[in-house]
Formats: C-alpha cells, structure tokens, sequence
C-alpha cells in the first residue's frame, strides 16, 4: 500500500502528473523505486528530465466560438521556435485551446486535469507529457484568458508572437462596420500595448507612485519644488494617455482618442458600445531566456 504522501514524493522525483505516479505505484505496490522505473519505461520520467529546460519559445493562439461571444487567447510554450512550427506542436496547442473554448477551466492548473474535448481517453496533462517525450523538448502550457461577452475580438499577430483579446457589451454585433471596429481595437492594443482600460482601472498606489517619480525628476531637472508640483500634473496626463486604452491616440487617425472612436461607431450603427475588458500576450514575456556561451561550451566539451 502507498499514502498520498508517497505519490507526492514520487511526483517531486520524476515531475510526472499525479494520476500517473499514483497508477505506478499501485503497479509497484508501493515500491517507489520499481515505480521510478516504470514512469521512465514508460517514457514519462524521460519527459519530465526535460522539465528543467528553458521553454520561451512557442506560440501564442486564439479561438471563437461559431457566434463570436466566446473567445479564448493561450500560450504554449517550446524550447525551439522550430518545435513550435511542428505539426504535432500545433495540432496539440489547438486541442489545447478548444477544450478551453469548450470546458471554461479556472486556470491552468484545472485545465491540466481536464478530458480532452475530442479525445476523452487523455488528460490534458497525459497529452502534454507524451508530446515532451516523443517531440524531444520541454513544452509548457504558460497560461490562457477566456471571455463571454456580447461579442469577443482576437487578433493574432506575427505567426503567434503577440495575441489579444477584447470583450465588447453591445447591441450591434451582428454589424460589419462593428466587426471592423472590433478588429481595429485588437489591433491598436497589440500595437501600443495599453496596460489598463482606463482612468479608473489604474491602483491609486500605482498613481501615487508615479506621482512621486514624476516629481523627483523635475527637481532633478533643476525646477523649484512649487513649479515641480504642477508639472506633475501634466506629466500624468500623458502617462493616461499612454497607458490606458481609452485615453490613447486611436492609431489609424490620430486626431482622435480610442473612446472617442468608439462613441463615434456607436453613434453611426444607432446603438451602444463599451469596451469591458482585454488581454495582451506576448510569447516569452517575462520568461529569463538562457544565454547560450559558445567559448564555454567548447571548453565543457573538451573536458
């Protein structure tokens, strides 16, 4: 027999998912070692030594349901951006997002533990595991946003290295002029990478900051401190302006903002709409890429 506390000493060994280590180690009856063996015979331990790997490459992808008010952006992490043009890479990263699209998982976590949609025999984590050992690279599901909206706009850009997202609450969806308008906020957000929708979405503490920074700089610039004060002001005017969606310079016709834009599409459809919510990945943001040394490697190899 086994405990819970085994299967977990047995997952931290081999990075294995738990179903897995937990139908080792009743093959086993609880022997850990043999259960080592049988994971690696199995091909799972041999993925799992590739878990250590740096994984930033990838792609970044999206999808929608048929009626456009459901829609998903993932990515999917590879160590090689060769891997990722693979066709078993792709064909799983689809898998992948229509179970998304399908099962609405609370992160990735559940999304792991999740039935393939299309291929109930496998977990997510299963499919994961056996692509690592066959395709020969660590792979990682880094993370997804899902909407439900009135309607949802994705735009992918540069074969996957940026994807947005957009929901929309409106009464002209069904619209073309809308659909375009649509496109053209996912397209300014993956141009100009606004932070937060708007004025109000921004932390106070975030606001209090910058404040403080704006303020030592002008001192710095040699302007009295009374003088600093105001220019604070007008500084952070233009921090809204480049950092809030609404607030910025609307790309295609820069005589006008974003939220203007829209209030005018909405004026000439006869209808409302309002931007809700949005997300923007970029494929290995904030993932440390490791730096490979040649003269290093040629001297490991001569030793």
């Amino acid at each position: 027999m086994f405990t819970a506390q085994d299967v977990k000493e047995l997952r931290d060994i081999t990075d294995c998912g738990m179903m897995d280590c937990k139908k080792a180690l009743t093959e086993t009856d609880g022997d850990k070692e043999k259960a080592v063996e049988i994971l690696r015979e199995k091909g799972l331990a041999k993925a799992a030594k590739k878990s250590g790997r740096i994984a930033a490459e990838g792609v970044v992808t999206s999808a929608k349901s048929d009626d456009d008010r459901v829609g998903l952006i993932l990515e999917v992490n590879a160590e090689t951006d060769f891997v990722a043009k693979n066709e078993k890479f792709q064909a799983f990263v689809a898998s992948v997002a229509n179970t998304i699209k399908e099962t609405n998982p609370a992160d990735v976590e559940t999304l792991l533990d999740q039935k393939c949609v299309g291929n109930e025999s496998e977990t997510i984590r299963e499919m994961l595991t056996e692509k690592i050992s066959t395709i020969g690279e660590n792979m990682n599901i880094r993370r997804f946003a899902r909407y439900e909206n009135d309607y949802v706009e994705t735009y992918i850009h540069g074969n996957g290295r940026i994807g947005v997202i957009v929901g929309f609450k409106t009464d002209v969806a069904a619209k073309d002029e809308f659909k375009a308008y649509a496109k053209d906020i996912a397209m300014q957000i993956a141009a100009l990478n606004a932070t937060y929708l708007n004025e109000a979405a921004v932390p106070a503490e975030h606001i209090e900051k910058e404040k403080e920074i704006l303020k030592a700089q002008a001192i710095n610039e040699g302007k009295p401190e009374a003088i600093a004060e105001k220019m604070v002001f007008g500084r952070i005017a233009k921090f809204y302006k480049e950092n809030c969606l609404l607030d910025q310079e609307f790309v295609k016709d820069n005589t006008m903002d974003v939220k203007a834009y829209t209030k005018s599409v909405a004026a000439q459809l006869g209808g409302s709409i309002e931007i809700q919510a949005f997300d923007r990945f970029e494929k290995g943001e904030g993932i440390e890429k490791k730096e490979d040394n040649l003269a290093e490697e040629v001297a490991k190899m001569m030793k």
